[in-house]
């Protein structure tokens, strides 16, 4: 019987699964296996340790209905799949990631097993057009959105979805770790409880939120969207990440939409332009790999940063004063989540009003959130910050004060996350007064502001 590994990496799910599909396809046994190998700069962080264990687990469930178990392993990949693959194995099929780290590593696995004569075959799952199918007339990559969305729009006339696999798929008996002995789940102290509240990671719940986004916010996306209070967001990000639904899927349902509800139509192009914002994140970290790591403009690597522990914390814990911010910050640490209009709030106070370092927020956004690629993590911050591709200009400073009263009106959002401040007026709420049970401001914002200008004007004359 030939039999073939299929190595889920960022991809559990069993329906629109490249790998999965070809691999039984073409083989009458299949082995399902995932190798937590965490041997690299960006290992997984704590919020996303919690909905990996969850993953997996509805991962397997899915799995049951086909009679095959999934293997879990620990260490590293290529030993692992060196030692399984000297077990009567032919072949292993995988979906690509675009992570430097994991480029390198999957090329060298690939090289190795091939010279021990096993079939190596990968796919494209996690984007709808790989980083390199996209270029501009001079076959350059781009370094401004609306250009990469006007070219990724012509590339994308025929997508289809592959379908699960049948049941009648063969497996075969491999020792496999148990989940809980990977210690993935906080314990003493529990600080997951917010996300046991919040979120049900698997295939199936990916599906259910994409319908209800269609259904219920996808109507006054461009409207609503940028309300945290109003929750319309489709919160596919985390589900995206780990890839229990992929981008074809989502893309599919929207272009569906748009065809049955021309009425729409603007609101379905609104919403697809941030799914092409993800793809465009993970072109630019294909071709600047140090995205992560590096200014892309490389003035800013002269940029003088500040290092204030007491500020940082502040900001981390939600005790800044400013009810927007702490609000934000609140949220992301009991959901692993935070809205997007928000994260920008609280990422230019922190770059800007701080001048703290952006990596330090980009670190801190690893760790807790539960949807924090690698590419759209460092883009974000970098575009924020002023020193990335077709970023907000430096000298664009918010005032959280001014962005709370515009996007959160009636202080619904910040009297959900800083309970504190939910007996003052709408009028009040957003520049609270001084009070024994709430922060003072830590910083003044006019003085941030202009301290953060002198640091642009300084970095622009000497560059």
């Amino acid at each position: 019987m030939t039999t073939a590994i299929v190595w889920f990496r960022q991809d559990l799910r069993l329906k629109d699964n490249p790998a999965l599909y070809h691999a039984t396809k073409k083989f009458e046994a299949i082995i399902p296996l995932y190798i937590l190998d965490e041997d690299h700069d960006w290992a997984t962080g704590r919020a996303q340790q919690w909905w990996l264990h969850q993953s997996l687990i509805a991962l397997q469930n899915s799995f049951d209905r086909l009679n095959l178990k999934l293997i879990l392993r620990k260490g590293d990949s290529f030993k692992i799949l060196q030692e399984l693959t000297e077990k009567n194995i032919a072949a292993v099929y995988w979906n690509r990631c675009y992570e430097p780290h994991f480029i390198k590593r999957d090329k060298e696995i690939k090289h190795q097993l091939k010279l021990n004569g096993i079939e190596i075959e990968s796919f494209n799952s996690h984007l709808i057009h790989e980083p390199w199918e996209i270029t501009n007339l001079q076959g350059n990559y781009y370094k401004v959105f609306t250009p990469f969305w006007r070219a990724w729009c012509k590339k994308s006339k025929d997508i289809s979805i592959l379908p699960s696999p049948s049941k009648n798929i063969h497996g075969k008996k491999i020792k496999s770790d148990l989940l809980e002995n990977w210690k993935l789940l906080p314990t003493h102290p529990n600080w997951a409880i917010g996300l046991d509240q919040t979120w049900k990671p698997g295939e199936k719940s990916a599906l259910d939120h994409l319908k209800y986004f269609i259904s219920k916010k996808l109507e006054n996306y461009s409207k609503k969207r940028d309300y945290p209070s109003d929750n319309s967001t489709s919160l596919l990000s985390p589900f995206l990440h780990f890839g229990e639904i992929s981008p074809r899927q989502i893309f599919t349902a929207i272009q569906q939409t748009e065809i049955m509800h021309p009425r729409i139509s603007t609101q379905c192009e609104h919403f697809l332009k941030e799914l092409v914002w993800r793809e465009f994140s993970y072109h630019l970290l294909y071709y600047f790999p140090d995205l992560p790591h590096q200014n892309f403009k490389k003035e800013f690597n002269k940029m003088s940063w500040i290092t204030d522990k007491k500020m940082l914390y502040a900001w981390q814990k939600g005790k800044t004063g400013f009810p927007i911010v702490d609000a934000g910050m609140r949220e992301l640490w009991h959901t692993g989540y935070m809205h997007n209009r928000v994260r920008m709030i609280v990422a230019s106070f922190l770059t800007k009003h701080l001048l703290i370092d952006w990596r330090i927020g980009e670190k801190w956004f690893w760790d807790t959130l539960v949807d924090a690629d690698l590419a759209n993590n460092a883009m974000n911050w970098q575009w924020v910050a002023g020193s990335g591709v077709d970023a907000a200009p430096f000298f664009r400073i918010f005032n959280p004060n001014l962005q709370s009263k515009k996007f959160d009106p009636e202080g619904n959002y910040i009297r959900r996350w800083v309970p504190e401040l939910k007996d003052l007026t709408k009028k009040e709420i957003h520049e609270p007064l001084i009070r024994k049970d709430y922060p003072s401001p830590i910083i003044d914002l006019e003085m941030g502001r202009g301290r953060a200008l002198r640091y642009y004007k300084k970095l622009k004359t000497n560059d």
